[in-house]
């Protein structure tokens, strides 16, 4: 609602204005308004032009028509503004969005209007002859980049005739129009990690059922494979078929059409990565797509991915996606202790990694769950990753559990114990030491039974300390007796044995060494190290173009490490942001 009648009164007054003007003024105004009204995202000031310039019905772009953006602002008589921070075109406030809104008859068919605009701008014969291997569109067609990427969405929305001549004649050949180009760069680049796409060689392979599966329109779908013979299982240059487009992209009507055709293969696996339908419509989170995959016969459930050996299940626990685990789970085949080569883990580390506290219930009620897998790479549980990311709540679902084991240590020689305060996880760490503190650990590394495992390093006394605890000592193997030192550092906790020093561990030392032991590495070390791994591997798989030297390549690649070890800072702004 606008804020009181005057204001509205006032948006009123100004439109009555508007379409008073003389000639085509009035006209181009309301254009103006249902632009910038309806537009997928806000429109740069040369897109806006270039969209009222174009003549419906028209075979190429008459710049003669294009208008000049003080004319533009000038018949919207001050209704839109130009944002100077990024030269979008907006409305002059929030109002006035609503009061445009709330008179249905202001404007007739607005999105059928501007994907036919778009449609028609697509099919100038000025775009078709640009060449399909641009990796961008040029300065001369501002609206190329819009109309390739946004038309689809506008059509969902109001189809009509005119809209699927014009778009049944841009699929037709569209492998070789730069249009395919730039949704396949475009859209390779919002999923990091995956290895660009070599655009010399432009858009080989992305036919017009790429596209239709692509943008989801099943009515569009239909008609172009009413247009001729189709092998409904080819890949692109990005070796996806059709229907892994449409799986990834969550487009059920169109994924439902694919499964439907008799040569189709649900389960086909991409060269790229190897992931199947499924495991994208799992990774993305597409509850309707991956129900009908999982009704298809011969999709395997637990198709890991030929990069990282990935299942879907495992996909869907890191990205935090309960339905799809239910849904994975009901079935009788699925395995849910496959381990991924990413991180070496299994499902239920994937979840406490990204503190998906749901999804690791759900775990935890499966029989056979391994709750206590150590990983290859770093020797981390399902534990240690909640305790790494202070996901208490995670923490305590683990601990319920009889099963677990506390007194694991990883590959740095830390206990979860160790972890939690290192982190200043102090919930955390309180909760694992009255957990340990209840000899449910099988025994020590000397045979004793019954302690916590932060006594064998000298950590159960900065436990105490820390948190308040006050465990015996009942192990006559490691004694903890009170500093006497008058030169003991007093930022070291009294009583701390120092572990590197071979006096201070036997059982006749009374006296620990003053220097305080080395805090661990920071965890979010080992993150940063693997990802750097990754990312190198990356660019190793970009294909080379010859203009491109390959000391150049080296220097972005040392470039790219030292950034990640040297520059990111030590603690992680968000774990799972590196991989989305």
């Amino acid at each position: 609602m606008t804020q009181g009648n005057g204001l509205s009164d006032a948006y009123t007054e100004t439109l009555t204005r508007l379409r008073a003007q003389p000639g085509n003024k009035s006209i181009l105004g309301l254009k103006v308004l249902m632009w910038v009204l309806y537009s997928e995202r806000p429109l740069r000031a040369k897109e806006l032009c270039h969209a009222l310039g174009v003549e419906l019905g028209s075979t190429d772009l008459d710049h003669e028509n294009i208008p000049a953006l003080r004319t533009l602002l000038a018949s919207s008589l001050g209704l839109v503004t130009i944002e100077a921070s990024s030269s979008t075109v907006r409305l002059v406030h929030f109002t006035l969005q609503e009061h445009l809104l709330s008179d249905p008859t202001l404007f007739h068919s607005p999105h059928s209007i501007i994907a036919e605009v778009c449609l028609t701008y697509l099919n100038f014969q000025c775009v078709r002859d640009l060449s399909p291997a641009l990796d961008s569109a040029p300065t001369t067609m501002p609206l190329l980049e819009y109309a390739s990427f946004c038309w689809g969405e506008h059509a969902k929305k109001d189809m009509t005739e005119n809209v699927k001549i014009l778009a049944l004649r841009l699929l037709d050949k569209f492998d070789e129009h730069i249009s395919a180009q730039l949704i396949s760069l475009h859209y390779d680049t919002t999923l990091f990690f995956l290895p660009r796409l070599d655009s010399a060689k432009g858009p080989t392979g992305f036919t017009g059922l790429h596209g239709a599966a692509f943008l989801g329109i099943v009515e569009i779908l239909a008609a172009v494979l009413e247009m001729k013979e189709w092998d409904v299982n080819a890949k692109d240059i990005a070796f996806r078929t059709p229907l892994m487009w449409a799986a990834l992209r969550g487009h059920e009507g169109v994924v439902k059409a694919f499964l439907e055709q008799k040569d189709i293969n649900p389960d086909l696996a991409d060269h790229r990565h190897g992931k199947t339908p499924l495991s994208w419509a799992a990774r993305e989170g597409h509850e309707g797509v991956v129900r009908m995959l999982l009704d298809k016969e011969g999709v395997n459930p637990n198709g890991a991915d030929a990069e990282y050996n990935e299942s879907p299940l495992f996909l869907a626990a890191f990205f935090g996606h309960a339905g799809i685990i239910n849904m994975l789970l009901e079935r009788q085949d699925v395995n849910p202790n496959l381990v991924s080569s990413f991180l070496y883990a299994v499902p239920l580390s994937a979840a406490a990694l990204g503190g998906h506290e749901g999804i690791v219930k759900i775990l935890l009620e499966q029989e056979g769950i391994d709750l206590n897998h150590a990983d290859a790479l770093f020797g981390d549980t399902p534990l240690s990753f909640g305790v790494k990311c202070g996901h208490e709540g995670i923490v305590k679902m683990l601990l319920e559990r009889n099963d677990i084991r506390t007194d694991i240590r990883d590959l740095k020689d830390q206990t979860p114990l160790s972890l939690a305060l290192s982190r200043g996880h102090e919930g955390v760490a309180r909760m694992i030491s009255e957990r340990a503190g209840t000899g449910s650990n099988p025994s020590d590394p000397s045979g004793q039974t019954s302690l916590p495992p932060s006594v064998w390093h000298g950590e159960e006394r900065v436990a105490e300390t820390q948190l308040g605890h006050d465990h015996p000592n009942t192990n006559p193997a490691h004694p903890i007796v009170p500093s006497t030192s008058p030169s003991a550092d007093p930022n070291t906790p009294e009583g701390v044995p120092d572990c590197n020093d071979s006096a201070s561990n036997s059982a006749d030392s009374t006296i620990p060494s003053t220097e305080p032991p080395n805090p661990p590495p920071h965890p979010w070390w080992y993150l940063k190290f693997w990802y750097s791994l990754r990312i190198i591997g990356t660019l190793t798989r970009t294909p080379r173009q010859p203009t491109i030297d390959r000391h150049l390549i080296m220097a972005s690649f040392v470039c790219i490490l030292v950034f990640i070890l040297y520059i990111l800072p030590s603690s992680p702004p968000d774990v799972l942001s590196f991989y989305r």
